[in-house]
């Protein structure tokens, strides 16, 4: 299907498909549908992800803080610059999935670190959760389950009632 430019440029203006229909010019990164569905497994992310990096960044819920964290993270051979990534990815990445801002970029931070957490601590422990105490320590099946709605967001983008959406609409005026 051929496109057609409202005025002329190619780069950066909205665009009428042959069909008539307006396209955003939002950066692809921020384009999102109005679904709700998105903005469910945000909000479900959010809340149980945001504990984790408050834990990590904050020292809160018995967490060590930044620097604690970090040690620990040295300590199993994590280069500092990794460490950084992934406390920003837990503790900045959930508010981003509040909101909406940069839904796609916060999952993916947050996908990045469950596949670490998988390769580095949670493999050799099984699947399973550790529901019963018997086992070592914890499975990866919640990892699983990060990743798969992480997944979801990246692919859907922020949906209903995020900043993504706000400023992709912002784009088809």
């Amino acid at each position: 299907m051929s496109q057609a430019t409202i005025d002329g440029t190619s780069r950066g203006a909205a665009r009428v498909e042959s069909s008539g229909a307006r396209r955003s010019t939002a950066p692809a990164i921020l384009r999102t549908g109005d679904s709700i569905v998105p903005f469910i497994l945000r909000l479900a992310l959010a809340v149980v992800i945001f504990p984790h990096g408050a834990q990590k960044v904050l020292g809160w819920f018995g967490g060590y803080g930044i620097a604690g964290t970090l040690g620990f993270f040295g300590s199993m051979g994590i280069p500092l610059a990794f460490g950084v990534l992934a406390l920003a990815a837990e503790f900045l990445g959930p508010i981003g999935l509040l909101t909406g801002l940069l839904g796609r970029v916060a999952a993916f931070g947050i996908a990045c670190v469950m596949v670490v957490a998988i390769a580095t601590a949670h493999l050799a422990n099984g699947f399973f959760m550790n529901w019963s105490g018997q086992q070592a320590g914890e499975g990866f099946e919640y990892h699983l389950l990060v990743i798969a709605m992480s997944l979801a967001i990246m692919v859907a983008g922020s949906g209903r009632w995020s900043v993504d959406r706000l400023l992709t609409r912002r784009g088809e005026r």
